[in-house]
């Protein structure tokens, strides 16, 4: 069904450069778009001519006209003025919503594509030959962005990406659930990741600018041929939920970027309860205070290296070395050695996993 914004816009269109008015009513009877307001007086007519076998009639100084979709009646088209030009301006509405009916239905069946590929729901026969149908490429190197903003049901937001990639005939935007947007993009040729990482930037600013709406941008990687987007749809999905884990002061995710929390991500909840219970009998790792926890980090952040720790901290260097041998006396792990190093941050990290899991289960 046309939106009964692009029908106002079209009868405010022709009435600007014909002066006729129009009015367009639904099949179920509502008036969709007008352009003056005593509808009431015609609305009657316009039933009665709903049940009429003519596809074009003037009644009372209206001119009445159907616009059909398969046989299926869709709308009915009013036209009123005083020229000679309203049997023509009415047929032309008629033409242009009957345009716009094609459209839109070409557009809803390869939305409709796009959300059972990404879900994995078609066969690959199927696939090829539903493709060719729409004239969807099926041999284009393409990723998977999903697209995340505050608000569930974001229609702004939505509209401003399809603004966004309005030139891009080979490029599509859907939704398969109320929290996030999906673009299917193509990808030439000469474009790297980097260049990926920018179209991310790009999106988060128009929907900051436009829809004033604060957003995450995950995506997957770049894949071949169309029976693989899925994959990198279920890869996109993925980075977000990693990214939101471990990476959450990012607005933008790669999943080929992801590194271990990708791995410990993949890890059962079992597993990781034994693993903490077994590296330190039970307690947390980050049950430290906070001035404790922030050396930790910075510790990790500046590859272990004492010095610059304790230069970027404004801390004597000893005194480093008293909170990292405070930490061996009640872990027994040193975190100047690499494995023990490795063995708390990945603990770290599977604490915050651990989190996670635990606060998506009690909504």
């Amino acid at each position: 069904m046309i939106s009964n914004r692009i029908l106002q816009t079209t009868v405010d269109g022709l009435k600007a450069i014909s002066r006729v008015d129009l009015c367009i009513v639904d099949a179920d009877k509502n008036v969709a778009a007008k352009t003056f307001d005593n509808v009431s007086e015609c609305l009657a007519d316009a039933i009665n001519f709903i049940d009429s076998p003519a596809e074009s009639q003037a009644v009372n100084g209206f001119q009445f006209f159907k616009v059909e979709d398969d046989g299926n009646l869709e709308y009915i088209i009013m036209a009123r003025g005083t020229s000679d030009d309203v049997y023509m301006v009415g047929k032309l509405a008629a033409f242009q919503i009957q345009n716009l009916l094609v459209a839109y239905k070409e557009r809803f069946d390869k939305d409709n594509f796009i959300k059972n590929l990404l879900l994995d729901n078609l066969l690959r026969v199927d696939m090829y030959t539903r493709a060719e149908k729409l004239h969807i490429e099926t041999d284009v190197k393409r990723v998977v962005y999903i697209i995340e903003t505050k608000h569930e049901k974001d229609t702004n937001a939505l509209e401003t990406v399809r603004t966004l990639f309005a030139n891009k005939t080979r490029d599509f935007i859907t939704a398969v659930d109320e929290k996030s947007i999906i673009l299917v993009k193509e990808v030439k040729g000469n474009e790297s990741y980097e260049e990926l990482d920018k179209t991310a930037d790009v999106i988060i600013d128009m929907l900051n600018t436009e829809a004033m709406s604060a957003a995450h941008v995950a995506y997957g990687t770049i894949v071949n041929d169309i029976r693989e987007v899925s994959r990198s749809y279920k890869e996109a999905k993925m980075a977000l939920d990693v990214g939101k884990i471990f990476y959450s002061n990012k607005n933008v995710v790669a999943y080929n970027r992801l590194g271990i929390g990708r791995l410990i991500y993949q890890l059962p909840i079992p597993l990781c309860q034994m693993f903490i219970k077994e590296i330190f009998e039970g307690k947390a790792p980050d049950d430290f205070d906070d001035e404790t926890l922030s050396t930790i980090n910075k510790f990790f952040e500046n590859s272990l290296n004492v010095s610059e720790t304790s230069r970027q901290l404004y801390i004597h260097r000893n005194t480093l070395v008293y909170r990292l041998d405070k930490i061996q006396k009640i872990t027994g792990l040193d975190l100047r050695v690499f494995d023990d190093a490795i063995t708390f941050k990945i603990a770290l990290m599977v604490v915050k996993y651990m989190k996670y899991m635990e606060s998506k289960d009690t909504f």
